[in-house]
């Protein structure tokens, strides 16, 4: 192995993404829940969970140290995009939502640092009359 061949990856971002995978395996696809890895944004500080059942989909978010005017969140029916500002750092987190959902259903809630969206789902398919 020369110089060229050497590998400058972490060993462990291998390791922790695939945890990741795993946990979404086992848990994501049966139950509805789906867990926000730490690639980017808010980092190890934030942790992100989606649940969704037959009518609603969930987010709650983990935003330790945000005031709440400090808040922006966004979405277009497909990713939920939070951001946050503390006197330390801001934050920004796209989360792809496991459906789509009706953007403008949305209510949220922030308390004691936990953030909680509930969107309602959006219809995939729209009925079409036949004249």
């Amino acid at each position: 192995m020369g110089p060229r061949d050497r590998d400058d990856r972490d060993p462990f971002d291998d390791i922790f993404r695939e945890l990741s995978r795993m946990m979404n395996d086992m848990m994501g696809d049966d139950v509805g829940v789906h867990v926000q890895g730490n690639d980017a944004g808010f980092g190890d500080d934030v942790h992100i969970t989606t649940q969704q059942d037959d009518e609603r989909v969930y987010v709650v978010a983990d935003l330790p140290g945000v005031q709440k005017d400090a808040i922006d969140i966004k979405c277009d029916g497909r990713t939920l995009t939070v951001a946050a500002a503390t006197d330390h750092r801001e934050y920004e987190e796209r989360l792809r939502l496991p459906v789509r959902v009706d953007e403008h259903s949305a209510t949220a809630t922030f308390k004691n640092g936990i953030l909680e969206v509930i969107f309602e789902r959006a219809d995939s398919s729209a009925n079409i009359d036949l004249d």
